[in-house]
């Protein structure tokens, strides 16, 4: 609706224009805006006083030029001009139909933008290392993420979803020799976890598993060669793990991309991807040698100083493997496990703690050639709580409350919505016992109820005798009944969801989808408390019915792109 009043405004002041009762270089394209307070109209401008100083008039004269030539239009119930030249309008009870159906009608479909315009883009919502639990702070990614893409999706965009597997590296050596001394454990047979391993109490469960398996297979072998078996055994039950638990969330990938890979030859050449990394950065100027290390030359994009991609000894720093996955998701060609190929944009979510390594990433997407392509969420850690009070966790003790433990307790869908409720850039506390709480102190079981409740009625109406499978045949002159104060707010806030999903997606803030549910819902309750929705009056019921069955569909498409299920009972 938004484009179409801007539209209106437009049309009339180009008819003022042309009648001389405005004199402008060009025609100008107005914006318009919610008002903050509701009794000013369903819309506002502040075009008069824009085009006040090149008319030459002042901006209340204008505003009633435009006026005058808006107010021909039958998608208004009132104009008024405001203050120094504001324009407030309110929403014709046609209008307001054409609104309603509209989000009857186009159903999944409702409120889909094209800011995306079907180009591409990657989001890398989990970045896990392999070698313990995942923890609640992922669980916060996973929802974030999940729901972008769902959003980005609904805005035009192509997506690849994306989760890194952080496995290369010396902590990977360490999960295989804490591994091993599991193994051996179980064996009956000294072994000690390194100090600098992982002592979690999951490691007991992966050795006591592998015991039964291979028993004393691995017994005699080398200690070196046993820890390599080990780590690589145990890294396919965590990463299975990691992908089990994700589907149990209902959150899908298109890649698994795994850090290793970027050390091996690439499908399109004999090199390396951080190889072909170095030579393109070479290639642009971009590389320099000192103290017997390669630099990157980050400085020329920003950074407060150059950075080393190659030490001295040959080896690499974590930044030259990140530089080169980023080159892969931009240019990486159509294989098995990359089905959807390169992207023209990225998103990454990443945890607070890479504050500092935002700029010289930014400045190493510009460097290879895509220069302000990426963008980063940064988002905080979750706090655990139990009826107000802090729950203690350890990851290494395997004391912390794991994010498989706590969708387990409280479900996949609290988890999910709860995880959405904040910003993300700022800390969210979850409390264990709110989220398993079913009243009206719980969001997401007040919006899903408000769903279960419309699906309640329709029941209700269909076994009273009303034609609830014959809702879509009511005309406007049908729906122009619904003239309740609280039927026009439900429809004026089902009409709102367009203008959100395309500032969610711009903004990559999907947690504001959890308050307009909330608003939504509220405003169905309202409208169920306030008015009979089955009476004596039929065709009242039927247009009744029909709002609510708009509502509903409303409701479940929000529920699904925040990735939360629409119960019909609960």
């Amino acid at each position: 609706m938004r484009y179409k009043v801007e539209a209106l405004i437009n049309q009339a002041i180009e008819r003022a224009m042309d009648a001389g009762e405005l004199t402008l270089l060009d025609s100008p394209q107005s914006a318009v805006e919610r008002p903050r307070d509701a009794t000013h109209g369903d819309w506002a401008s502040t075009i008069a006083l824009k085009l006040a100083k090149e008319s030459g008039k002042n901006p209340r004269e204008v505003a009633h030029i435009i006026v005058g030539h808006l107010s021909q239009d039958d998608s208004f119930e009132s104009i008024e001009i405001a203050g120094p030249g504001f324009i407030n309008l309110t929403l014709s009870g046609k209008a307001l139909v054409a609104l309603l159906r509209e989000a009857f009608d186009k159903d999944a479909a409702y409120a889909q933008a094209s800011v995306g315009a079907g180009k591409t883009i990657n989001v890398e919502f989990i970045s896990a290392n392999p070698t313990g639990p995942m923890h609640v702070g992922h669980g916060r990614w996973a929802a974030l993420g999940n729901a972008l893409c769902n959003i980005l999706e609904h805005a035009g965009w192509e997506v690849c979803r994306e989760f890194y597997v952080n496995d290369a590296g010396s902590q990977m050596d360490k999960f295989g020799e804490s591994v091993a001394a599991r193994y051996l454990q179980e064996l009956g047979v000294d072994g000690a976890v390194p100090e600098d391993g992982y002592h979690g109490t999951y490691l007991v469960d992966i050795g006591k598993e592998l015991a039964q398996e291979y028993g004393n297979a691995y017994l005699d072998v080398p200690a070196d060669e046993r820890n390599a078996i080990m780590r690589e055994l145990g890294y396919t039950r965590m990463l299975e793990g990691q992908q089990e638990l994700c589907t149990q969330l209902g959150v899908h990938f298109d890649v698994w991309f795994s850090e290793r890979s970027l050390y091996e030859p690439s499908v399109a050449s004999e090199a390396t991807p951080i190889e072909t990394m170095l030579e393109k950065l070479r290639g642009v100027g971009y590389l320099y040698e000192d103290e017997d290390a390669t630099w990157f030359r980050s400085t020329s994009y920003g950074d407060d100083k150059d950075r080393v991609l190659i030490k001295s000894d040959g080896s690499c720093t974590y930044f030259a493997p990140d530089i080169a996955y980023h080159l892969d998701k931009f240019e990486r060609l159509v294989t098995e496990d990359r089905p959807k190929g390169g992207s023209e944009f990225l998103i990454n979510i990443w945890g607070a703690d890479h504050h500092g390594y935002v700029a010289r990433m930014q400045a190493a997407v510009a460097a290879v050639g895509h220069e302000g392509k990426l963008s980063v969420v940064l988002g905080q850690l979750v706090n655990l709580f139990r009826n107000g009070q802090p729950v203690r966790m350890s990851k290494r003790t395997g004391e912390m409350v794991t994010l498989e433990e706590l969708v387990e307790e409280v479900g996949v869908d609290a988890t999910k919505y709860l995880m959405l409720s904040r910003s993300a850039d700022q800390p969210l506390d979850f409390d264990i016992e709110v989220a398993k709480t079913q009243d009206a102190s719980n969001p997401v079981y007040y919006v899903q109820y408000a769903h279960a409740r419309i699906c309640s009625v329709l029941r209700k109406a269909a076994d009273a005798g009303l034609d609830v499978e014959a809702l879509g045949a009511l005309n406007d002159e049908a729906l122009a009944l619904l003239q309740e104060d609280t039927e026009k707010d439900l429809i004026r806030c089902m009409s709102s969801l367009a203008d959100l999903i395309e500032q969610c997606a711009r903004d990559l803030t999907p947690f504001k989808l959890t308050h307009y549910a909330e608003e939504l819902a509220s405003c169905y309750h309202k409208f169920y408390t306030s008015c009979v929705i089955i009476g004596e009056d039929a065709e009242l019921s039927l247009a009744r019915l029909y709002l609510s069955e708009a509502a509903r569909r409303v409701l479940a498409l929000v529920l699904r792109l925040l990735g939360v299920s629409a119960p019909e009972r609960m």
